[in-house]
């Protein structure tokens, strides 16, 4: 027989497939690592200016925010300042108000009419107690003080630092001038009386509202606390009781700084022997709650009296004693004291006060340094909160933890 090939579409047969060998589960692919692509000189001054640019945009807004505020407080300043004061009282009084609840069972408006009718009670007791060493002699201070300079002109007069000519043409053109500026004199007697009338009001008002802050003003941190919500209200309440606890120390700074002003200036007075050493050290410890204006008018009362009991030696004394005792507190003792109670560097103590001083006066000068204080508990809580945020470890106590 004839055979023919095999169709090509006939099935032939196949080995056995044998199964492929299971492979191990797949890696995952390593990223190849690229070359390090070096910026451009332009690329890395562009990044420096958005960055520049970025954070100058940043402080303006906080600078214009500044800038709002203080012109809001000065639009408020009539409120402002008792609140200001009120709780300031209230930050010295309120551990007293709390015993009178806690130990003694008071009711709150009891406790806290006791303690501010006590404290007032204790200030006009120590007035009563000074009146008749200080009363008794004030009519001798303010004689000894005309005579003192008396005595000064006639001294600088026969030195000749001055000629009689000078001082006759001072003293016309003096004439002069208030006879030509009647109408300011006159207003000026009516901003005196209208400032006199704002202090009273100012003073009724602070006492009233220590009063409330004594009675009600646990209150007002639980308040702020809901309002807030419980994520910002957390850190409000913790930022409010640091900032109290700050405030408490601040009178008894000042009144620990006017009383060693008052010891030193009182012994040189007793050691030069000024007839009117006590009252005057008084009157120191008195000018110490004002500051600047307070210190300079008790000490140049101070150097007048002098001047006349002791001579221009003893008038010397007192001065350099005066002078060195206002540095001793302007640059030692306040800066001290306050940086250890408030937690203040002393450069930002003298800063702050230049500060306040210059834009509202001797109110700002007393007030500057307790605000700057609540600043500075908020910048470090906030500090702390950033600390806890980029190390991961829990850096913000609660007030209600800490020993």
């Amino acid at each position: 027989m004839t055979s023919f090939p095999a169709s090509p579409f006939k099935r032939t047969s196949q080995p056995p497939r044998t199964p492929a060998p299971q492979s191990a589960p797949s890696q995952p692919a390593r990223p190849v690592p690229r070359p390090a692509v070096t910026p451009s000189r332009p690329e890395v001054i562009g990044h420096g200016i958005t960055w520049a640019a970025r954070w100058s945009g940043r402080w303006l807004l906080i600078a214009a925010f500044a800038i709002l505020l203080g012109l809001v407080v000065g639009r408020l300043w009539s409120i402002v300042l008792p609140v200001a004061l009120a709780l300031l009282l209230t930050s010295v009084l309120e551990p007293v108000a709390r015993f009178f609840e806690d130990r003694l069972r008071f009711p709150a408006g009891l406790a806290a009419a006791t303690v501010l009718l006590g404290g007032l009670g204790v200030l006009v007791g120590i007035g009563f107690a000074i009146a008749p060493a200080v009363s008794g002699q004030t009519g001798d201070i303010v004689s000894d003080a005309g005579a003192g300079l008396q005595e000064l002109q006639d001294w600088v007069q026969e030195k000749e630092f001055v000629s009689s000519d000078q001082i006759d043409a001072a003293i016309q053109a003096a004439q002069d001038r208030l006879s030509d500026s009647g109408s300011a004199i006159a207003s000026g007697v009516l901003t005196g009386v209208g400032a006199a009338t704002s202090a009273t009001v100012t003073t009724v008002i602070t006492l009233i509202l220590t009063f409330l802050f004594l009675k009600d003003g646990r209150r007002f941190g639980p308040l702020v606390e809901r309002m807030a919500g419980q994520r910002a209200g957390t850190h409000l309440g913790e930022v409010m009781r640091r900032s109290w606890r700050t405030l408490g120390g601040y009178i008894r700074t000042q009144a620990l700084v006017s009383a060693i002003d008052a010891v030193l200036i009182g012994i040189a007075l007793v050691l030069v022997g000024v007839p009117l050493a006590i009252p005057l050290a008084l009157l120191t410890f008195i000018g110490g709650f004002i500051p600047i204006v307070g210190a300079f008018v008790v000490g140049a009362l101070s150097i007048l009296v002098a001047l006349v009991s002791d001579g221009p030696t003893g008038a010397l004394i007192i001065l350099a004693v005066v002078i060195a005792v206002q540095q001793l507190e302007g640059n030692v003792l306040s800066p001290w004291l306050q940086s250890r109670s408030m937690q203040l560097h002393a450069a930002v103590v003298l800063l702050s006060v230049t500060l306040g001083s210059t834009l509202f006066g001797i109110t700002g000068a007393f007030l500057a340094v307790p605000v700057v204080a609540v600043v500075a508990v908020v910048l470090r809580y906030l500090d702390e909160l950033v600390a806890e945020h980029s190390t991961g470890a829990p850096a913000v106590v609660p007030s209600g933890e800490k020993d």
